[in-house]
């Protein structure tokens, strides 16, 4: 139901906020009606919930976290044919899509543009999204099957990766037909004292709701349903700025199948017990990944007989996901996690303000 502008002040009011319309007369009238619709989708009781528990932190206390087990890909021995045979049977009969999450921007990288259309310095001058592309269309021709991509973007970045790939032909790819693009959904950004930014456009400054949103957006875009149609039971997920992601990795594939689970991740050993990178452990007795913002530099540097870090197991953002679960994890709302980010934005008195540190949330 539509509000009226005083509502939607008095809503603001409400919630401590009213400085979201401070510059509302300047604004031209398509951007008025803009922001407009902007605050009337803002859930501002999920907003203030997310900013308190950003500001608590994180309890565990109460939470019982131990070691989970895994499989060392060079310890298998002869389960490792075993696995690979069950996975390269699941593959060649079209049970696998694979999922890019490419919804970011190359700034940090010095790029201008989605990070996907970034030149990483080859002497090819190859992107990032050719080079995954040159090694799924191996993949395919191995298998001697279609394994359809999925490409998740962002508002901010759509329509200049799909004119990325439309001015490059697709790499060789039908377009709906084995190969997809849906976008992220978006969250309001908020300063360290739970003020939602205003961006240089005088509208709310948007950000991606962050990696778990990629569930939510595969099913709310309809993809899962394509998914299901083509005969899909596996879905791989891993990131654009990944050049050397294995996404067809059928001794993963045929563990997940032997040992009848719904996800299975690939990890690292960490480089140290203060690198910064969320670890796979047992929270309350079922799977959990650990941020590095929330382990304890006891459990961090804890290590077993062997001199092995106990909670060493890093998460690469490699999964593999039976659709299924994506499907019951994409209708259920997930936990979030803080993520602080730099950010120029308008500040309440309408001065704009570029940060030297980070500090938006």
């Amino acid at each position: 139901m539509e509000q009226t502008l005083d509502e939607i002040k008095w809503k603001l009011k409400k919630y401590g906020q009213e400085h979201l319309l401070n510059g509302f007369e300047k604004l031209s009238e398509n951007k008025k009606k803009e922001l407009i619709r902007q605050l009337q989708e803002i859930d501002f009781d999920l907003i203030t919930s997310l900013y308190n528990n950003a500001t608590k932190g994180v309890d565990l206390s109460n939470d019982t976290i131990e070691p989970i087990e895994y499989l060392d890909k060079y310890k298998l021995n002869e389960k490792f044919k075993e696995y690979e045979d069950i996975g390269k049977k699941a593959i060649s009969q079209g049970k696998l899509a694979t999922v890019t999450m490419a919804g970011g921007q190359g700034t940090r990288l010095g790029h201008n543009g989605p990070k996907g259309t970034y030149d990483i310095g080859l002497d090819s001058h190859k992107s990032l999204f050719e080079l995954l592309s040159d090694y799924l269309k191996e993949e395919q021709k191995k298998y001697n099957v279609i394994i359809p991509w999925f490409i998740m973007t962002s508002r901010e970045n759509n329509d200049a990766t799909v004119e990325f790939f439309e001015r490059n032909k697709y790499f060789g790819y039908e377009k709906n037909k084995n190969i997809f693009f849906f976008e992220q959904a978006e969250l309001p950004m908020i300063d360290t004292e739970g003020k939602i930014l205003i961006g240089e456009d005088g509208l709310v400054k948007l950000a991606a709701n962050g990696h778990g949103g990629i569930f939510e957006a595969l099913v709310r875009n309809k993809m899962t349903e394509k998914m299901h149609e083509m005969g899909i039971e596996w879905v791989f997920v891993g990131g654009v700025d990944n050049c050397l992601v294995k996404m067809v990795d059928p001794v993963l594939m045929g563990i997940a199948i032997e040992k009848n689970v719904t996800a299975a991740g690939k990890s690292l050993v960490k480089a140290n017990p203060q690198e910064k990178v969320g670890v796979f452990c047992k929270k309350n007795g079922k799977p959990y990944v650990i941020e590095y913002s929330e382990i304890s530099q006891e459990m961090a540097e804890a290590r077993d007989k062997n001199g092995e870090l106990i909670y060493g197991e890093s998460h690469i953002l490699c999964n593999l996901f039976k659709l299924s679960s994506i499907e019951r994890m994409g209708s259920t709302p997930l936990p979030y996690h803080s993520a602080f980010k730099k950010a120029t934005y308008i500040d309440k008195d309408g001065n704009k303000v570029v940060p030297n540190r980070t500090k938006c949330i």
